[in-house]
């Protein structure tokens, strides 16, 4: 297992982690029994074929009705009995595909690593599925929100990164794959997580008089995270940053952005305001964060509604 695969299991959570490799080992014994004993399994509605192109349908069926572990065993079946066949090399990736459906990510991406090194040249591997599939197995380790749990945007984004990085590299690698409409449906709903949690930490730095701090965050923000909705209430604070870290030239820099991309939004007056007062003498409209009638518009600006 690569570094990387290592750490990702460790962002995971305790408990999710277990769950999973719980969950992967009952795929995993259930499937040998069920080669080791043959013929039918009634807890898994498993019958077993002659041939291994007729179990590979049959495990294919229970994908389609989303029989994770029925179809783990088909698949296990063929690799145990046919290792010949070309179902038994198809039978590789489709174990990953019962493992991922089984939520069972760790252990899917693991397979697609697997069979994407043993066959370089597959078909699956040429179109773009297994990379995709990997890309998808990160970002499907999000955590949803919960009432037990902080937002999300406050949290770690180790496994958000990851998902970020391992779609981008599918969307280079393979951009006239088939999978590029999904990859980059995916990339949006991963972009904005990293956009919200960037912004939280900005705000945080902020609030407790941290400015450069908050520097650093929104250039990320502003520079690879763009159409996010932050845009504006970015530049805007940014400048402020700016003011209160001694870098006014790079404050009227920012201000002046604002006001030429976002010419209509509110920010862009604070803006103009801000420049002009700048302009015409020594007081600071972007005070050191906290201080009394810091910047034109006072506090900073609100957090925008998610």
């Amino acid at each position: 297992m690569s570094k990387k695969a290592m750490i990702s299991k460790v962002r995971r959570g305790a408990i999710g982690h277990v769950a999973q490799l719980a969950l992967a080992s009952l795929l995993a014994s259930s499937a040998m029994t069920a080669v080791a004993c043959g013929g039918a399994n009634p807890a898994a509605n498993v019958e077993y074929a002659v041939s291994a192109e007729r179990n590979y349908e049959k495990g294919m069926k229970a994908l389609d009705a989303n029989e994770w572990l029925a179809a783990s065993k088909y698949f296990q079946y063929i690799r145990t009995r046919a290792q010949y066949s070309r179902f038994a090399v198809l039978s590789e990736v489709r174990l990953a595909d019962a493992q991922f459906g089984a939520e069972a990510y760790i252990e899917a991406i693991e397979g697609y690593r697997v069979f994407a090194q043993l066959h370089p040249t597959h078909e699956l591997v040429v179109n773009g599925y297994v990379a995709f599939r990997i890309g998808e197995a990160y970002a499907k380790q999000l955590s949803d929100e919960s009432w037990i749990f902080p937002p999300s945007h406050e949290k770690d984004q180790g496994a958000v990164e990851d998902a970020s990085e391992e779609l981008n590299r599918f969307l280079k690698t393979y951009p006239t794959s088939p999978f590029v409409p999904r990859a980059k449906t995916i990339i949006a709903s991963v972009a904005k997580r990293l956009a919200d949690h960037e912004w939280y930490v900005a705000r945080y730095y902020w609030d407790r008089d941290h400015p450069m701090g908050t520097v650093l965050r929104l250039r990320r923000l502003i520079d690879q995270l763009p159409g996010l909705g932050y845009d504006e209430e970015a530049h805007w604070l940014l400048g402020r940053a700016y003011v209160a870290v001694k870098m006014p030239d790079r404050a009227r820099t920012i201000w002046t952005e604002l006001v030429q991309k976002f010419p209509n939004h509110k920010r862009a007056t604070d803006a103009k305001d801000a420049l002009a007062t700048m302009t015409a003498g020594p007081t600071t409209p972007g005070a050191a964060p906290g201080a009394a009638g810091a910047g034109p518009a006072g506090a900073p600006p609100a957090v925008p509604a998610k």
